[in-house]
C-alpha cells in the first residue's frame, strides 16, 4: 500500500490498478496507454477487467477514466499502487 502522506504532483508518473465491470481484452491496450488488461470472472458474479500500469500524469489518468465512461463500463476501483 503506498504512503499517501507523500506529496503527489500532477505531472508525476504513477502506477495504478483500475477495475471495471465487463470484459475487455488486450487489444484495447492502446486506448488505455499500454496498461495490461486482464478479465477475471468472479464466481457467481460479473466479469471484472483489471487494468494495471504506469500512467504518465494526472491528465492521462483522467483520459483513461473518460474512455471507461465513454465505453459505458461501470467503474469498480481506482487504486494507486506506487507513490514513489
Amino acid at each position: 500500500m503506498p504512503d499517501l502522506r507523500k506529496t503527489i504532483s500532477r505531472d508525476q508518473p504513477l502506477a495504478y490498478q483500475i477495475e471495471v465491470q465487463g470484459r475487455l481484452d488486450q487489444k484495447w491496450s492502446n486506448l488505455f496507454d499500454g496498461m495490461t488488461i486482464n478479465a477475471e470472472a468472479a464466481a457467481g458474479g460479473p466479469t471484472v477487467t483489471v487494468l494495471r500500469g504506469v500512467v504518465a500524469d494526472q491528465a492521462a489518468l483522467h483520459g483513461i477514466l473518460n474512455h471507461i465512461r465513454d465505453l459505458g463500463l461501470p467503474l469498480v476501483l481506482v487504486r494507486l499502487l506506487d507513490a514513489g
